[in-house]
């Protein structure tokens, strides 16, 4: 008697590990084919069946990104039920192949089904507003940056931009207050109504040998002999020193600078008060270091005097002093330092530390 009900105790454990539920998806993948960006959000229904023998329950489900929503069955569903997972992709802003996933969580086994949604967006022809974002009287920019990145200082760079007339009359282009380093022609010189037109700048680095890293200039717009007030072309440039023409040697017998940190913390301080600053490093390389620039990040430090050419084995120090103002909390300012070091021609060094604001100011 004890033997049988043991023998029926363990086959109704056995049959209650063994029942379990089981998430059959008719497929996991699903192929939009090509689609146009304009069309609009794409639906994918994705359809299962429980064959297993208990109760099945979508916990959560994934998408891989936020260019894919997803509904669900979210009630149980018995033993031979049916339910679904429906994906929406948004074609906006794609113009290439696409492959998304969404991750199905419940209490079958395995815990997580990977579902797979694919296609090909064709890009809708983009409006001239969209090409030509930067508007200025009767003709529209590309926009408003002409970015001529990182450009060494024995350089000459050109960058180009396209320009449009939108308007029913010709439209001359011209620019005021272009420094000796930039050069910027348009190409036709006038341009009829409708037409396309190229505004090519040139970059001459050579001549603008005072200024190192991120530097910039702003050139005023004239159209039709009419200047455009506060209206610019804004022209960047990272210049940097040209180590492109030294041999292994010269380069085994480089400067090299050596931070005792790049990081210093002045504490706290009140506002409306300064905090000095210095940053220590060594020559450890084989011929003099220069420092050839030493630039704030902002207006509210100031940089002392510092030596600017450092013998192999000696040490050197950047000076600066934080002016805390009307800043309060946490603080962080940068100064950036540019030297002949091959591997350290340009450094950023940070400032941090907090300004506490006297109790009864209100601030």
């Amino acid at each position: 008697m004890k033997r049988s009900l043991s023998l029926l105790a363990f086959l109704l454990v056995a049959a209650a590990l063994v029942a379990q539920p089981k998430l059959n998806f008719t497929t996991t993948r699903y192929d939009y084919g090509t689609i146009k960006e304009g069309e609009g959000k794409k639906e994918a229904v994705f359809n299962f069946t429980n064959t297993g023998d208990s109760v099945l329950v979508i916990t959560r489900v994934q998408p891989s990104c936020g260019c894919t929503a997803s509904e669900y069955t979210k009630s149980p569903i018995p033993p031979g039920g049916k339910g679904f997972v429906t994906a929406v992709f948004d074609p906006r802003g794609y113009s290439s192949r696409f492959a998304k996933s969404i991750s199905v969580y419940s209490n079958a086994r395995p815990a997580v089904t990977v579902l797979i949604i694919e296609g090909q967006v064709e890009p809708r022809e983009k409006t001239v507003e969209e090409l030509y974002t930067f508007a200025v009287g009767p003709v529209r920019f590309q926009s408003n940056h002409l970015a001529f990145t990182t450009t060494k200082k024995t350089e000459k760079k050109i960058r180009v931009m396209p320009v449009i007339n939108t308007s029913k009359e010709p439209a001359r282009i011209e620019f005021e207050g272009v420094p000796a380093h930039l050069s910027l022609k348009v190409s036709p010189a006038v341009l009829k109504p409708g037409e396309k037109g190229m505004i090519e700048g040139t970059y001459d680095a050579k001549l603008n040998s005072s200024n190192w890293g991120n530097v910039n200039d702003l050139v005023r717009i004239k159209v039709n002999d009419k200047p455009q007030p506060n209206v610019y072309m804004y022209v960047s440039a990272n210049l940097v020193e040209d180590f492109s023409g030294m041999s292994s040697q010269e380069l085994a017998k480089a400067p090299v600078l050596k931070l005792e940190s790049n990081t210093v913390d002045f504490g706290t301080v009140k506002q409306n008060s300064s905090a000095d600053v210095e940053f220590v490093f060594t020559n450890e390389g084989k011929s003099d270091l220069i420092i050839r620039h030493v630039k704030a990040g902002c207006g509210c430090t100031a940089l002392m005097p510092t030596e600017n050419v450092i013998k192999p084995g000696d040490r050197g120090s950047i000076k600066a002093r934080f002016n805390s103002g009307g800043y309060k909390g946490q603080i962080y300012k940068n100064i950036f330092i540019y030297t002949n070091d091959p591997k350290n021609s340009e450094v950023m060094l940070m400032i941090k530390g907090e300004v506490l604001v006297e109790p009864g100011t209100g601030k």
